[in-house]
């Protein structure tokens, strides 16, 4: 659901430029709002919530489905955790709709779904491996678990199968949540060249925090 925020970037405590194929990772305070910019459009945000206080206590794709009854995620939306914590609440949608089914991309993937010769490539696991190790606590590949794809277009056919399909987000859109509780943010601003999530273009996002 489109929904526009009433917070000015200007007042916001803190923002960053991610560029594409980088790693970011930073907390979320409880009652802080966090924001995601799509700069230049159609670009794939995978995203990681863990709770501050117990990163064992994570996002969880699955309980966040069951709890909203609907496969995507927009204004109003509780990202739930693996224990059934609400870790934070989407409350601005410009774009409409985000993906949580399609994973993220992979070496292995990029082999499996495209060619061989495409192992070399930069893909969002190692990105949030890189992220992981830098919040460190001691955390590691299997802390890597189901992500969101913010701004990611993945239709799911009445068949159940998933595609991956031209974006549907634009230069400027953005999505802005709540946080319900303390929480660490991980992001791989994903460096996809093979699928349109991104438009065959990796593009630089924005992030924004207000107290």
């Amino acid at each position: 659901m489109i929904t526009e925020s009433t917070l000015d970037p200007a007042a916001a405590v803190y923002r960053k430029v991610i560029a594409a194929g980088d790693h970011w990772v930073h907390p979320v305070k409880a009652g802080q709002h966090f924001r995601i910019l799509d700069l230049e459009g159609n670009q794939a945000a995978d995203t990681l919530f863990y709770s501050a206080a117990d990163p064992g206590d994570r996002y969880a794709a699955d309980v966040t489905i069951r709890n909203q009854g609907a496969l995507y995620l927009t204004t109003g939306t509780v990202l739930m955790s693996t224990e059934g914590n609400a870790l934070l609440t989407i409350v601005a949608d410009t774009c409409g709709r985000h993906d949580t089914l399609g994973g993220a991309c992979s070496r292995e993937s990029n082999t499996m779904r495209y060619a061989l010769e495409k192992e070399p490539m930069h893909a969002c696991r190692d990105i949030f491996l890189c992220g992981i190790h830098e919040w460190g606590h001691g955390l590691g590949k299997r802390d890597i678990t189901n992500n969101i794809n913010f701004f990611m277009n993945v239709p799911v056919t009445p068949e159940g199968k998933l595609t991956f399909a031209d974006g549907i987000s634009a230069p400027g859109r953005y999505v802005e949540m709540r946080a319900e509780r303390d929480v660490i943010a991980l992001i791989s601003n994903c460096p996809q060249l093979n699928n349109p999530c991104n438009a065959y273009n990796p593009t630089p996002v924005e992030v924004f925090i207000w107290d």
